[in-house]
């Protein structure tokens, strides 16, 4: 498939245990998501269920961090941490400035995206490892980081799930 125009990476990550996936596209502005959203759909209608699996949902988000090797990821966290949305911004300062270092540090971490939803004060964290060995290592000191950030911004953690990176591609390159 030929990336659509603005689309900049894409993250697909896999729970087998539970049989789910999570697909990731980054584009470069909403209006590249719009002009690329029939194109998906009509993808959806062409590759059988029972190979690209069924699509339950679509969430529009900002992304205020993305760093590192997204190609190089084999593992990822996802934490989620629900408060105030007048809080977002004081919090991603801090990840910014204070979480992202520290995490980006840990031996086998290989990258970080945040994701926000400010309507409803909603911020994902995907931090990506180099393999499921070192996100395992890293628990304890992710459990830390995670609860600091939380306590920092007023929020609760309302998930944390961990994935096997089936895919994770930058699109630089890959236009025809």
């Amino acid at each position: 498939m030929t990336p659509p125009e603005g689309m900049s990476s894409i993250l697909a990550l896999d729970d087998k245990d539970a049989k789910k996936r999570k697909f990731f596209a980054f584009f470069d502005s909403k209006e590249a998501i719009a002009a690329a959203e029939p194109g998906f759909e009509q993808m959806g209608n062409t590759i059988p269920e029972d190979i690209r699996g069924k699509r339950t949902s679509v969430h529009y988000y900002e992304v205020p961090i993305f760093e590192g090797n997204i190609e190089a990821a084999k593992a990822a966290r996802v934490s989620v941490l629900e408060g105030s949305a007048e809080a977002i911004e004081e919090g991603l300062e801090k990840t910014r400035g204070d979480t992202l270092p520290k995490v980006l540090a840990i031996d086998g971490n290989v990258g970080a995206i945040g994701l926000t939803d400010r309507d409803n004060g909603r911020v994902s964290m995907i931090t990506l490892w180099n393999s499921a060995d070192a996100l395992s290592a890293s628990e304890q000191q992710a459990d830390q980081l995670r609860q600091q950030t939380a306590d920092t911004g007023g929020q609760t953690i309302t998930n944390v799930a961990r994935y096997e990176v089936a895919m994770a591609r930058s699109m630089a390159g890959a236009r025809a």
